[in-house]
């Protein structure tokens, strides 16, 4: 029993924290403002392991690529960690788990799309000039915007978050199934 209590709370924190990696890499591409108070706590919270990463991995054309990095460790460590606790090789699941945890990065991003397209249109609905909404809308606009381009105009309805919503369900399938294919996970 505790055991499952302990690999719940691990695998929710390590997911927290590797979604909150992407989303500092996500915020600074959308050139989000630095000085807003999400973006602070997020950088606040992963500071300690991007900065390091920094002085070996530069950013290119402005984004944080030590960001990536760190989603990525933190999917290679929990694979890691789960092994070790489950009696297994680390060095032998090593490789492995270098593959896995791009998989766990791609997971955690498309989430993070499925996450925020759904506050946004609930705060569309409930309350359009809510402060969030300009950060919602920074990082939703790049891939609303395509989609709003080939959608036919109807009106007032706006569908292209639900076809981003079904884009980004189909890619977790996708990447679930190829991760279970490649690595039997």
């Amino acid at each position: 029993m505790f055991s499952n209590i302990f690999y719940f709370l691990f695998e929710i924190i390590v997911t927290l924290f590797g979604a909150a990696c992407i989303l500092r890499f996500w915020m600074q591409a959308a050139r989000v403002h630095p000085y807003h108070p999400l973006l602070r706590g997020i950088g606040q919270a992963t500071n300690w392991i991007v900065h390091p990463l920094r002085r070996v991995i530069p950013g290119y054309g402005g984004r944080d690529l030590a960001s990536l990095v760190a989603a990525w460790l933190t999917g290679v460590v929990y694979v890691l960690v789960l092994a070790a606790l489950s009696g297994l090789n680390v060095l032998a699941v090593l490789p492995a788990s270098l593959g896995i945890g791009f998989f766990m990065m791609l997971r955690w991003a498309l989430n993070l799309i499925v996450w925020l397209t759904l506050i946004q249109v609930i705060l569309s609905w409930v309350n359009p000039h809510a402060p969030l909404m300009g950060i919602l809308q920074a990082l939703t606009a790049p891939l609303l915007n395509p989609i709003r381009r080939v959608m036919p105009n109807l009106g007032g309805l706006d569908l292209s978050p639900l076809v981003l919503l079904i884009g980004a369900q189909v890619g977790l399938m996708l990447v679930t199934g190829l991760s279970i294919n490649l690595f039997g996970r």
